[in-house]
């Protein structure tokens, strides 16, 4: 069995986040300047995970606020959906925020998107409001939130 490792990614490793958020959300990529801004955004963390250390199997971003965190982007390749990446990445940013101090987590997720709303009920979230409309499409977004 092949061990699933996460890792802090670094600014330098811009264009594996890059071609990673681009397959694993297509038309509703970020593009190349919102994903090198996750760098650099106050308080955000760009998480890594994967078998191989050059090219990731799935990516999460997040970022710390005041008493709270916000989870800003989990992708995982088409490839290795369904294979625990998400969770792993989903726990292992849950964990460090909480211990940075956050008393809970807060995301925004398509309300369509049915493997995505299993992982986050699973893990405890709850929804707490609704945008309509809120990604390019015409799709809403469910916000969700869970203590940490």
């Amino acid at each position: 069995m092949t061990t699933l490792r996460i890792w802090r990614a670094g600014a330098e490793e811009a264009g594996v986040l890059q071609r990673l958020e681009r397959v694993a959300f297509g038309a509703r990529s970020w593009g190349a300047k919102g994903v090198a801004e996750s760098f650099d955004a106050p308080g955000a963390e760009v998480l890594f995970a994967g078998t191989n250390a050059t090219e990731p199997d799935g990516f999460a971003i997040w970022r710390m606020l005041p008493g709270e965190a916000e989870m800003l982007a989990i992708g995982v390749a088409p490839a290795s959906r369904g294979a625990g990446v998400g969770r792993a990445l989903l726990e292992e940013a849950m964990g460090r925020a909480s211990r940075s101090g956050a008393a809970a987590m807060l995301l925004e997720v398509d309300a369509g998107n049915a493997p995505a709303l299993g992982l986050y009920a699973s893990t405890g979230f709850k929804q707490v409001g609704l945008r309509k409309s809120y990604y390019r499409d015409g799709a809403d977004a469910q916000i969700l939130r869970r203590s940490l």
